[in-house]
């Protein structure tokens, strides 16, 4: 039987929320499990730096840890490499600095005060001296999903019409409709984030373990043998069931 693997859905700058599921997989697995994370470390929340920073630390202590790309990982390096606000896949052209996706708050973790009040160019210049090197070189080099026994692990989802040779990164960092609507199986379980639910859910075909963190909710790590799930509390496993 293959060994236990763990996850943990969107963080979104949430330091205490992280560590706190980070505990909880400590308790259950020990301090060597597998923990697979799925993307949008920053924004919205208040400690993007801290995220970035303590996943780094982890990977460089040798810890077993998978990081995927989120959109809003992409969207920030993206930002401090050229100024570029915009993301094609956001069709209302709200831009990554809108209180809506969370960039201002990224901004301040890094010590940049008031970036909402300052001109854009003078706002990417901050960036750009004040986001450490390594930290853009480990977003952007984030693999976009892990493969594992009948588990694929995955940001946002994948084409259900595509294999997963051709998957293009905007779609499996950014996609929801069509992947929400296909209710056929998929070669695999798809384990994903990107949309935010009040709770984890589980479609079937899919599960969905973004909770809700960018928004204050709990970060709710899971814990996959072979493909059943179970949801880790304080009082133990909960069974995550379609």
């Amino acid at each position: 039987m293959s060994e236990p693997i763990y996850c943990l859905g969107d963080i979104h700058g949430q330091t205490a929320h992280l560590e706190r599921a980070l505990d909880l997989i400590e308790q259950d697995g020990g301090s060597d499990a597998e923990i697979v994370f799925l993307g949008d470390l920053v924004d919205r929340g208040p400690d993007s730096r801290g995220v970035v920073t303590a996943l780094m630390a982890g990977q460089a202590a040798g810890r077993n840890w998978q990081v995927i790309k989120g959109n809003h990982d992409r969207m920030f390096s993206r930002f401090v490499r050229t100024g570029e606000l915009n993301d094609a896949r956001i069709l209302s052209g709200v831009g990554w600095m809108h209180p809506r996706l969370g960039g201002l708050a990224t901004l301040e973790s890094y010590g940049i005060s008031n970036p909402s009040e300052r001109p854009l160019e003078d706002a990417f210049q901050a960036a750009a001296a004040a986001v450490p090197e390594g930290h853009l070189t480990f977003l952007e080099n984030l693999p976009l999903y892990q493969e594992r026994d009948g588990l694929l692990f995955v940001h946002a989802g994948i084409l259900p019409s595509a294999p997963l040779a051709d998957q293009v990164e905007d779609d499996l960092i950014w996609i929801r409709d069509e992947f929400h609507a296909y209710g056929n199986p998929h070669p695999w379980l798809i384990v994903h984030g990107h949309t935010a639910l009040e709770y984890p859910e589980h479609f079937g075909n899919r599960i969905d373990l973004d909770g809700g963190a960018g928004y204050g909710r709990p970060i709710h790590p899971a814990v996959f043998e072979g493909t059943k799930c179970w949801l880790l509390t304080d009082k133990g496993r909960v069974p995550l069931t379609p």
